[in-house]
């Protein structure tokens, strides 16, 4: 759970951390299983998939052992592929996945690239009351990235939509490891978007990870961006459909997973930033610097002592100053 927040959140933002943030370890996965029975929901997990073979097993397996045959808190376990080349669907179904093809689902609406397309399309091919999503890149991959973000929906009825949080390292060419250097994406484009124009949203501390699961009854009231702004998309939108107060996160740890080549991160940073301006165009949200909600940024270190994510606030600064020529010393000199 995020530590004390810094003064610079808006309230609502401050008492959301607080309120709506927790760890996996906060809710046992006996009385996950307890509270499922109770309410009687299914649960659907989807990997979204394409040329993951050398992950995607593990996973699967992982899942299926732990939260289906161990601890049936998993019904429906599908590996949904968008055209993998190399044996992603045959390693899936091997390890105990259902696979299903991008193409062959909706096949009257042609299917077109992108991660947001696959998790659109996987609604029509599983049946969980709550769908979890998670990424099929994932190495070293814990239960606990399902049941931990499962927890709050599975035992609070409030809550429609759930994050994970966790580290996220960056392991470099040479072998270094830089333990928060992940992520960059989320804290040069997505965070910095959030925090001007949906500032409510400042508490998320990983708000373009994949591994998130909601309500199949709050997915399919909300468009999907076809591509990489999915995440920014359906956070921004279960925002304005259902309240800040329906949402939460809970921390899972650490995320080890493949990292993208700059060029590939500079694609992925443009339609996120397009997927927010469609959004603030659409809302009227659109305004000069000048004029912004919200002028902070609000980051996020993990405390080596506590192990609590501590929020750190900084102003985002936007004067500007006049052309000299319109300077009236600067006319006097020239």
């Amino acid at each position: 759970m995020p530590a004390e927040p810094t003064p610079a959140l808006l309230p609502q933002a401050a008492s959301w951390l607080h309120r709506r943030s927790w760890s996996a370890a906060d809710r046992p996965v006996h009385t996950l299983l307890e509270a499922k029975r109770r309410t009687r929901q299914t649960v659907s997990v989807v990997l979204p998939a394409l040329d993951e073979e050398a992950t995607v097993g593990d996973i699967v397996r992982t899942v299926r052992r732990e939260l289906m045959d161990r601890i049936p808190l998993v019904d429906e376990l599908v590996v949904l592929d968008s055209g993998s080349t190399d044996a992603t669907a045959t390693v899936a179904a091997e390890a105990g996945a259902r696979v299903e093809q991008r193409d062959a689902i909706l096949p009257r609406l042609p299917a077109v690239p992108g991660k947001g397309e696959v998790l659109w399309r996987s609604l029509l091919v599983t049946h969980g009351d709550i769908v979890c999503f998670v990424d099929a890149d994932l190495r070293e991959f814990d239960p606990a990235f399902v049941s931990g973000i499962l927890g709050p929906l599975l035992t609070e009825p409030d809550i429609q939509l759930v994050k994970a949080m966790y580290d996220r390292p960056l392991e470099t060419d040479s072998g270094a490891i830089l333990p928060a250097g992940g992520g960059r994406v989320t804290e040069l484009v997505a965070r910095p978007l959030l925090n001007l124009h949906w500032p409510e949203l400042a508490g998320f501390v990983q708000p373009l990870g994949g591994e998130y699961a909601a309500r199949r009854s709050l997915l399919e009231r909300l468009p999907f961006p076809t591509g990489y702004g999915v995440e920014l998309g359906l956070l921004v939108d279960a925002l304005e459909l259902v309240g800040l107060d329906a949402l939460a996160q809970v921390d899972v740890g650490v995320r080890h997973h493949r990292h993208q080549d700059g060029q590939a991160l500079g694609r992925m940073a443009a339609t996120i930033y397009r997927t927010a301006l469609e959004r603030l165009d659409r809302t009227h949200r659109l305004k000069a610097s000048a004029d912004l909600v919200h002028p902070h940024l609000t980051q996020f270190t993990r405390d080596p002592e506590t192990r609590a994510f501590t929020a750190h606030s900084h102003p985002v600064t936007a004067l500007e100053r006049p052309p000299m020529h319109t300077v009236p010393e600067y006319a006097a000199r020239h």
